[in-house]
C-alpha cells in the first residue's frame, strides 16, 4: 500500500494532484527473505536445536546494501508490513509466503540512523518492548534488565522514561507492569517479604544465591545456565550486550499458543559508525548471536565484514566458520533488480531498477484524475537518464514540479543536468580519504588497488582498498581491472556542480588525471609485450584521459603502434566527451583517437568513409610527423582498396621516403600496386626485399597464385602463416591462412575444406574484414562446378561486399563465380562474369582477371583485347595452368555424381 508522499504534496498547489510514495517491485529481495525464514523455522523445529549453543555457527541474517538513494529503507519498512501477521499489507506483486503457520511471525524494525537518535540501550529496549504484546513476563531477561536499568538510571522510572522518549506510544505501557510481576513471582518464590518484592538487588541476589543452591523454589530459572553469572556481572553497557541470550532463552520457554519468531530489521546499519571504532556494532553483534532464534534483516550501504577473520578482536565473533552465509563474496550488480543468491550467500546487493521498474515508478509517483502526470516520452528521457538508480529518480520527480511552478511544462532538456545531491548522497559516510580517492577514480572506466592509489596521489592502499568495499563500486573478477564505478555517480561526480566542502577545483581534477594517465602507461610497460588485452584497455582509458584533459601524446605513441602492429582491430573509440563542447579535432590527442577508432571502424564501415576521415586526419596538421605516416599509409591502403590507385601510389611513395617505422609496409604496398597493375617480375623483385617486416612471403604469394600456380602460392601463403605465429601476430597469421585457403580452393575442394576451417578458427580473436570475405570467397570456390546453390550464395556475398567498399573483393568474387562458370562450361555465365569484370577492373586495376578467365574458359584472347600483365613464366603457361585446373575440377565433379 503506497503512502503519501507529503514533500511532493506540498510542493504544488494543484489539489488534484496525486503525490503517493511509489514502491516498485523488489520482489527478488522479498523471495530472499521468505526462502531464509523458511529455512530459519525449519532450524528452530529441528529436535537438537539449543539457543543456549554459543558455538554454533549463526545462520540468522540476510543483508541487503546498496548505494544512497536505492530504496533500502523503503524495502525495510515493506518487509516490516508485510511479515505483520496476515500480511494484509504486502505489495500485490509479491507472492504469498509458503512457511508453517504454526508460529507467528513478528517483525521489530529498528532504524540505527543517527537523525532516529537510536543507541544501543534504546535498541535492548525495542526487542524488549515489542516481546510486551506476548502478554507475559519474561522473569530472567526482565530481573536483569531491571537491575540494569535501576543501576544506570538511578532515580529514573522507566515508565516515564519509555513515554517520554515515544517507545509507549509504538508498543504499549505493558512492560513496566511486567517486569514488576516479574520481580513479584520470584521475591513470592523465594518468600521474601513483600515490600523487599520491590528491591531488586535483594531479589536478584537471593536468586543469584538459590540458583547457586539449585534450590526446588527456582527450578523455572534453574533451566537458564547463564542467568547466575549474568546477575552477578557489573551491571553496565555491556552486560546489558549479553542479556538477549536471556530474551533467546525465554523465547524457548513459551508454551505453543504464544510462541513467536522474532523478525528483526536493522535499518541504515552504517550509521552505527565507522569501521575504525566498532564499539556500537561489537554490541549489535552480539545481540545477533545471542539471539539464534530470531532472523535479523540488515539494511545499509555496505556489506557486513564479520565474516572476515581479521576482524578478530575487533568483534567477538568473526570468519567463515561463524558466519557461513556472510563468506560469500557480493552477487554480481547487474543490471536486473532481483540478485539472486544461488550461491548461497546472505549478502545480497540490492541492483538497480529495471527500465521497465523506472517507468512503473514514474507514471505511479505522481497522477491526476487516475492518469501519469509525467507523460510516456519525459518519463522515458528521465529513465534512461537515471541508470535505475531510485534517488535519481526522486530528484527528477522534484525538478519536475520545480519547473511546473515556474508555469511551464517540462521537457526532456531540462533533466540533461545532473543531481549534486547525489554527490552529498554518496559522499555522505566516506572519510576524506575515501572521498579524494572517489573521485579520482570517478576519472576511470575500472580501476585496481594500485591504479585508483596512484590516481590519488596517495602512498598507501587503505583507502582504495575500503572504497572498493562500497556498494556503488561494482566488482567483476574477470575484468582486466574488477573495479569500477556505478555508472550514474561516475558521470555526476565528473559533471555535477559540486557544492560540498572538499570539492575538487579544475586543477584539481587536471592534476588526477595526469597521475591517472601515468600511472595507466606504467602498467602497460610493465605488463607482457604480447599482453593484448592490457594494450587495448590502457589504450581505451589513456586515450580518453589524453583528449578531454589536453595531455601531451607521452606513452601514447609507442601504444598505438603496438595496437596496429597486431592487426586485430578492436574496436578503441572512448565515449563522446562530459560536455560535448569542441566536437572538432583540436589536440593531437583528438587526433590519434580518431585515428586508431578509424582503424578500428573501417572493417565494418564502407572504405570510402575510412578514407575520407583518414584524409581529414593527413591534413590536420595536428599529428607528430611519425604519426601523420600512419594516417597517410593507412589511407593509401584505403584508396588502393577503392581502386584509386594513383593516389594510393603518391600516398605510399611519400611513407617510403619519409624512412618511418611503416616504410616496409609501404614498400610491400608499392609491390602490391605493381601487381594489380599485372606487373608481376617488379612485385617479385620487391617481394625478395621486402623481408618480414615488409610481409615478403605473403606477397611472393599474392603473385604466385593468380599465375595459376596454385602450389607455390599456398606454399608461400603458409611461410607468411607461420611467420607471424612466430613473431606473435595474429593479424597476419589469420590473413595468410585465408588467402592460403583461397587459392587451394581452385585447386583440392578436400584440402581447401581442413584450409578454410583453419581459417576461421584464426580469424575468430581478429577483426579482419578483407580476409573474413576472402574465406567466404574461398567456400565459394571449394563448391565450384557443383549443384549447392551457388548463385544465390554468389548474389548474397557480392550485396556484402558491394556494401563494404571493398572493389578489389568485389573482382575476386567475381573471378571466383567465373570459375564455376567455367567448370560447368556455362558460356552465357563466363560471358556475363567477363562483362561485370571489365566493368570492375581497369589497365592498372586488375584487369588481367579478364584475362584469367579467357584462359580458364579455353577463349581466344586478342592482342587488342588482353591486358598489359606481364606473366613470370609467360602467357601460354599461365593460360595451360588455369585451364589444367578447370579440367581438373570438372572431372572431379563428373566423378562424384
Amino acid at each position: 500500500m503506497a503512502g503519501r508522499d507529503l514533500r511532493a504534496l506540498f510542493s504544488s498547489n494543484d489539489r488534484s494532484l496525486a503525490a503517493s510514495e511509489a514502491f516498485t517491485n523488489r520482489q527478488g529481495q522479498w523471495q530472499v527473505v521468505t526462502a531464509a525464514l523458511g529455512q530459519h523455522l525449519q532450524r528452530l523445529a529441528d529436535p537438537a536445536f539449543d539457543v543456549e549453543d554459543l558455538e554454533a555457527p549463526r545462520r540468522n541474517v540476510v543483508v541487503f546494501h546498496g548505494v544512497g538513494g536505492i530504496g533500502k529503507t523503503t524495502l525495510s519498512r515493506k518487509l516490516e508490513a508485510a511479515l505483520t501477521t496476515g500480511g494484509q499489507q504486502r505489495p500485490a506483486q509479491w507472492p504469498a509466503p509458503a512457511w508453517p503457520t504454526d508460529r507467528r511471525i513478528l517483525p521489530v524494525r529498528i532504524d540505527l540512523a543517527r537523525s532516529a537518535g537510536m543507541d544501543f540501550e534504546r535498541v535492548v529496549l525495542t526487542l524488549r518492548l515489542a516481546l510486551a504484546e506476548l502478554g507475559c513476563p519474561l522473569p530472567a531477561f526482565d530481573l536483569a534488565l531491571r537491575r540494569y536499568w535501576e543501576h544506570t538510571h538511578p532515580g529514573e522510572n522507566l515508565e516515564e522514561y519509555l513515554r517520554r522518549d515515544g517507545l509507549a506510544a509504538r508498543f504499549g505501557r505493558a512492560l513496566p507492569q511486567q517486569m514488576q510481576s516479574a520481580l513479584g513471582d520470584v521475591a513470592q518464590a523465594l518468600l521474601l517479604p513483600g515490600t523487599v518484592g520491590a528491591a531488586v538487588g535483594q531479589v536478584t541476589g537471593a536468586l543469584v544465591g538459590a540458583l547457586r543452591e539449585r534450590r526446588q523454589s527456582v527450578r523455572a530459572l534453574a533451566g537458564c545456565a547463564r542467568l547466575a553469572d549474568l546477575l552477578e556481572a557489573e551491571a553496565d553497557l555491556d552486560a546489558l550486550s549479553f542479556y538477549p541470550h536471556l530474551l533467546a532463552w525465554e523465547l524457548a520457554q513459551l508454551p505453543a499458543d504464544k510462541a513467536v519468531v522474532p523478525v528483526v530489521l536493522l535499518d541504515t546499519f552504517e550509521d552505527i559508525g565507522d569501521r575504525t571504532h566498532r564499539d556500537f556494532e561489537r554490541l549489535l553483534q552480539r545481540v545477533v548471536w545471542l539471539l539464534p532464534n530470531a532472523l535479523f534483516v540488515i539494511t545499509g550501504r555496505s556489506r557486513l565484514q564479520w565474516a572476515e577473520e581479521a576482524l578478530a578482536g575487533q568483534l567477538d565473533w568473526t570468519g567463515p566458520a561463524a558466519w557461513p552465509d556472510l563468506a560469500t563474496r557480493d552477487l554480481p550488480a547487474a543490471r536486473t533488480p532481483y540478485p539472486a543468491s544461488s550461491a548461497g550467500g546472505r549478502q545480497i546487493l540490492i541492483g538497480d531498477f529495471s527500465p521497465e521498474d523506472c517507468e512503473d515508478y514514474l507514471a505511479r509517483r505522481l497522477a491526476r484524475d487516475g492518469q501519469p502526470l509525467i507523460d510516456a516520452s519525459l518519463r522515458q528521457v528521465i529513465t534512461d537518464r537515471s541508470h535505475g538508480l531510485p534517488l535519481y529518480l526522486d530528484l527528477a520527480v522534484m525538478r519536475f514540479l520545480e519547473i511546473r511552478r515556474s508555469g511551464r511544462e517540462p521537457e526532456p532538456a531540462d533533466f540533461d543536468a545532473d543531481f549534486p545531491a547525489l554527490i552529498a548522497r554518496t559522499l555522505a559516510d566516506l572519510t576524506p580519504d575515501e572521498r579524494h580517492v572517489l573521485r579520482s577514480v570517478a576519472l576511470l572506466d575500472a580501476f585496481d588497488l594500485n591504479l585508483a592509489t596512484r590516481t590519488a596521489g596517495l602512498t598507501h592502499q587503505a583507502s582504495a582498498l575500503r572504497l572498493t568495499e562500497r556498494p556503488f563500486v561494482r566488482h567483476n573478477p574477470f575484468g582486466l581491472w574488477p573495479f569500477h564505478l556505478h555508472d550514474l555517480i561516475r558521470s555526476t561526480l565528473r559533471t555535477a556542480d559540486d557544492q560540498t566542502d572538499d570539492r575538487w577545483s579544475p586543477t584539481d581534477w587536471q592534476q588526477a588525471a595526469t597521475r591517472a594517465f601515468t600511472a595507466l602507461g606504467e602498467q602497460w610497460r610493465a605488463g607482457e609485450a604480447r599482453d593484448r588485452l592490457l594494450l587495448v584497455g590502457c589504450l581505451r582509458q589513456g586515450l580518453r584521459l589524453a583528449r578531454d584533459h589536453h595531455l601531451d601524446l607521452d606513452w601514447l605513441t609507442e601504444a598505438a603502434w603496438a595496437y596496429i602492429g597486431d592487426s586485430v582491430w578492436e574496436p578503441l573509440a572512448p565515449p563522446a566527451r562530459d560536455n560535448d563542447a569542441g566536437t572538432g579535432l583540436q589536440t593531437a590527442a583528438d587526433a590519434l583517437v580518431e585515428i586508431l577508432s578509424t582503424l578500428a571502424r573501417r572493417q565494418r564501415e564502407n572504405r570510402a568513409r575510412t578514407a575520407e576521415r583518414l584524409t581529414r586526419l593527413a591534413d590536420s596538421g595536428l599529428l607528430p610527423p611519425d604519426l601523420h605516416d600512419m594516417a597517410v599509409y593507412y589511407l593509401a591502403k584505403a584508396q588502393r582498396d577503392l581502386g584509386r590507385t594513383e593516389d594510393s601510389r603518391r600516398g605510399m611513395q611519400h611513407v617510403v621516403a619519409g624512412g618511418g617505422r611503416l616504410a616496409p609496409n609501404a614498400r610491400r604496398g608499392l609491390a602490391h600496386l605493381a601487381r594489380l597493375a599485372g606487373d608481376f617480375p617488379t612485385a617479385l623483385d620487391a617481394a625478395a626485399h621486402l623481408g618480414w617486416e615488409g610481409r615478403h612471403h605473403r606477397v611472393m604469394g599474392d603473385v604466385r597464385w593468380v599465375q595459376g600456380d596454385i602450389a607455390a602460392g599456398a606454399q608461400a601463403f603458409q611461410a607468411a602463416r607461420l611467420e607471424g605465429e612466430e613473431h606473435g601476430k595474429k593479424g597476419e597469421a589469420a590473413m595468410s591462412q585465408a588467402m592460403r585457403a583461397f587459392s587451394l580452393a581452385f585447386a583440392s575442394p578436400d584440402t581447401a575444406d581442413d584450409e578454410i576451417e583453419l581459417a576461421e578458427r584464426l580469424l575468430g580473436p581478429v577483426d579482419l574484414r578483407a580476409a573474413t570475405l576472402d574465406v567466404r570467397i574461398a567456400e565459394l570456390l571449394r563448391d565450384a562446378g557443383t549443384d549447392t546453390n551457388l548463385a544465390d550464395r554468389y548474389q548474397v556475398l557480392r550485396a556484402e561486399i558491394s556494401a563494404s567498399g571493398l572493389a578489389f573483393a568485389q573482382a575476386k568474387l567475381e573471378l571466383a563465380f567465373a570459375f564455376h562458370h567455367a567448370v560447368r562450361d556455362d558460356q552465357e555465365g563466363i560471358a556475363a562474369s567477363i562483362g561485370r569484370l571489365r566493368e570492375l577492373t581497369r589497365e592498372d586495376y586488375y584487369a588481367y582477371y579478364v584475362d584469367i578467365v579467357h584462359f580458364m574458359a579455353g577463349l581466344p584472347l586478342s592482342a587488342e583485347s588482353a591486358s598489359a600483365a606481364r606473366w613470370l613464366d609467360g602467357e601460354q603457361v599461365t593460360r595451360e595452368r588455369w585451364r589444367a585446373l578447370v579440367t581438373a575440377r570438372r572431372e572431379e565433379v563428373r566423378a562424384r555424381r
